[in-house]
């Protein structure tokens, strides 16, 4: 719907200042030569508004990313608002509103965390002194992680005993939590 809206508002545009003309009996040779000087002129003037427009267009086409979705590119990460023609609204965790030319989604890698699905897998890292039962320390850190609501059943989370370091015994717990604006997970792993 963004898109026909977008590109049906273009279209019109273009046929009332047509169908203007056509009414006020200019007719369009008249603008060969100024209009192909002007052309040159506001060619190179206006490419990167050209290349973010036509991006922006195959944005709303090949739709790579959508309103609502949670996307991360270069150093921003957020919730994209609206994709228009010439740029795209991302409101990030922080409540900054950051506009981004639509030229940067087909120049730079684009993280699309909600693309297909909103479960994001987590781990934490944790080291145990030598000595400590590892069956026992697999068993509290499961129930450390079981204990927070927000940790999905499905896929279930588990425990991986990783390596001998140099002062413990280290463990990863893996973990599955759905990414939402509304929700901080950086907040849930610090309280597992």
């Amino acid at each position: 719907a963004a898109a026909f809206e977008t590109l049906v508002f273009y279209a019109v545009m273009v046929c009332l200042a047509i169908f203007a003309l056509w009414v006020a009996e200019i007719p369009l040779t008249v603008f060969t030569l100024a209009g192909g000087a002007i052309a040159i002129g506001v060619g190179f003037g206006s490419q990167k508004i050209v290349n973010n427009f036509i991006s922006g267009v195959i944005l709303l086409f090949e739709r790579p990313i959508k309103v609502g979705d949670l996307i991360e590119i270069g150093e921003t990460f957020g919730q994209v608002e609206s994709i228009g023609a010439r740029s795209t609204k991302i409101k990030t965790y922080d409540n900054f509103h950051i506009i981004v030319p639509n030229g940067a989604f087909l120049e730079q890698n684009v993280i699309n965390w909600t693309a297909s699905d909103t479960k994001i897998r987590y781990s934490i890292s944790v080291g145990v002194a030598y000595g400590s039962l590892t069956k026992s320390v697999e068993k509290v850190l499961l129930l450390a992680v079981e204990a927070q609501p927000e940790v999905l059943s499905d896929p279930p989370p588990y425990i991986i005993f990783e390596s001998f370091a140099d002062s413990s015994l280290n463990f990863t717990a893996y973990l599955w939590l759905e990414l939402t604006p509304a929700v901080n997970n950086n907040v849930i792993l610090s309280d597992i």
